[in-house]
């Protein structure tokens, strides 16, 4: 598939933008999950943690769209 820009209220947008604002709106209720429980407190870095969770949710959505 090939990916086209997206025209946002007449302006055109890169598709991987729309995407990482996607998987960011993923990882809003993920991290809160992760505080709730405490997973965050028992990692080494807590900002590269989620930072590898959002790799992972965009490169996902990424290859959905390219299905």
């Amino acid at each position: 598939m090939r990916f086209v820009e997206v025209n946002v209220l007449g302006v055109y947008v890169a598709p991987i933008a729309l995407m990482m604002i996607g998987a960011w709106l993923i990882l809003l209720p993920l991290r809160r999950v992760a505080v709730r429980f405490g997973l965050l407190r028992r990692v080494w870095h807590p900002a590269l943690f989620e930072f590898g969770v959002y790799m992972m949710l965009l490169s996902a959505i990424v290859l959905l769209v390219a299905q």
